[in-house]
């Protein structure tokens, strides 16, 4: 699977309601270290079925970034039953980001 575009309409059916853990990326076109992260995080959502894996897209989503409390990017987020079970800042590995799942 590849990751999903998550904005405020779909936000609660694909994160909320979803029947796996998921891993939510915050990210804007703009940062480096977004960028960096941005292949490995799209790897897990190929390699990981059992993961729902989502983008956010804080400058076109700032209410779902201030819901958060993301104060810098990448923030990367694993809810599972719409709860946030880990949260992360800054550019991770992949080891780390598997970890964390």
């Amino acid at each position: 699977m590849s990751a999903v575009n998550i904005n405020q309409s779909n936000f609660h059916s694909e994160v909320m309601n979803s029947d796996r853990k998921v891993l939510l990326d915050f990210w804007a076109p703009w940062c480096g270290p977004c960028r960096m992260v941005l292949p490995i995080v799209e790897q897990i959502a190929k390699d990981r079925p059992d993961i729902k894996v989502g983008k956010v897209n804080v400058d076109e989503q700032p209410e779902l970034a201030s819901q958060f409390g993301v104060m810098s990017i990448p923030t990367l987020v694993v809810m599972e039953n719409g709860k946030i079970l880990r949260q992360s800042m800054g550019a991770q590995s992949r080891q780390r980001i598997l970890n964390m799942l």
